[in-house]
């Protein structure tokens, strides 16, 4: 049935996320495994954030939005599915589906800036390290991570905005596992060719521009270290912006690979493995890529740790 036919149906006042309901007899185990996946990145995160803000530095200052952000991130999203898994209800409101991509979109609008502004903050640390404590001081670093996060939930406002616009008369069938953009826009029975062009030029205004700053950052800082004439010199240099560049190829990886693929249905179930990987997958593994490649974070766990032992001691 053709959007104009449809615009005589009644409005809908909620949508049915099907998520992984091709698989029901992995619903158990689809449980327990997010289950798992959840607390361990909700206590993963706060961990790290309890560590870092021992260290004062700009760097552990993004790292601590950075897994505030990913500790929010994973709850607007896992939690649902989590009920969704257990109850076997599938449902979710009108209003409960915009609230879920406004805090998403948010949040992952702000991750790219966050991302850029810590490539930023590694690149006067490697190409500057003279100018690194004048051109990095506190009030830069606030205004940076301030200014990611009302970029973030300006642009995503906008949006939503234009979204709410739309007329939603049936199906009300979302194919994915939380209220994404495409999915959402592809169910509404009004004319959707200027909100998807208004949301590429969005997405190219708001979030192109983090990326060629982090793109443009890494290859002024490898540049830099293949300057660096000591083999020694170059692995440390290379070391202390290793595991940003991990976090930012999984990140936009995935992200660029789930928005390019073509939707088919046949590529369904691909697409949510993907973003799995950036809603998921990279908010439970960020913090194990900062810690096991980080001295400083081994070291805040060593003391904490060895504060913990002498208290029960002392108990």
């Amino acid at each position: 049935m053709d959007k104009t036919n449809r615009r005589n149906q009644t409005a809908i006042t909620e949508f049915i996320l099907l998520g992984f309901g091709d698989l029901p007899d992995l619903k158990i185990l689809l449980f327990l495994m997010f289950l798992v996946i959840y607390i361990t990145t909700v206590a993963g995160n706060i961990l790290i954030i309890a560590l870092v803000v021992q260290l004062h530095t700009p760097m552990y200052f993004f790292l601590g939005n950075l897994f505030c952000l990913e500790t929010c991130y994973t709850s607007t999203i896992l939690p649902r599915m989590l009920a969704s898994l257990l109850t076997g209800n599938k449902t979710i409101s009108f209003s409960g589906c915009f609230t879920q991509f406004f805090i998403f979109g948010s949040l992952a609008c702000t991750e790219c800036y966050l991302l850029a502004a810590m490539s930023y903050d590694r690149y006067l640390a490697i190409c500057k390290p003279l100018h690194y404590s004048t051109l990095m001081n506190n009030r830069f670093c606030l205004q940076l991570a301030a200014g990611s996060w009302l970029n973030g939930c300006l642009v995503t406002a906008i949006f939503v905005l234009f979204l709410s616009q739309l007329t939603f008369c049936g199906p009300n069938e979302i194919d994915h596992f939380y209220c994404d953009a495409i999915p959402f826009m592809e169910l509404s029975c009004s004319d959707t060719r200027w909100i998807i062009l208004f949301h590429l030029i969005l997405s190219c205004v708001f979030t192109l521009p983090p990326f060629l700053l982090t793109l443009t950052s890494y290859v002024c800082i490898i540049a830099s270290i293949l300057r660096i004439p000591s083999t020694i010199g170059r692995q440390k240099a290379f070391f202390t912006c290793s595991s940003h560049l991990i976090v930012v190829t999984i990140y936009y990886g995935t992200l660029m690979i789930v928005y390019v693929l073509p939707k088919h249905n046949t590529l369904s179930l691909l697409n949510k493995v993907l973003s799995l990987s950036y809603t998921v997958m990279t908010p439970l593994v960020n913090p194990l890529i900062y810690s096991l490649r980080n001295r400083e974070v081994k070291d805040a766990l060593s003391k904490a740790v060895s504060k913990y032992v002498a208290f029960t001691k002392t108990c």
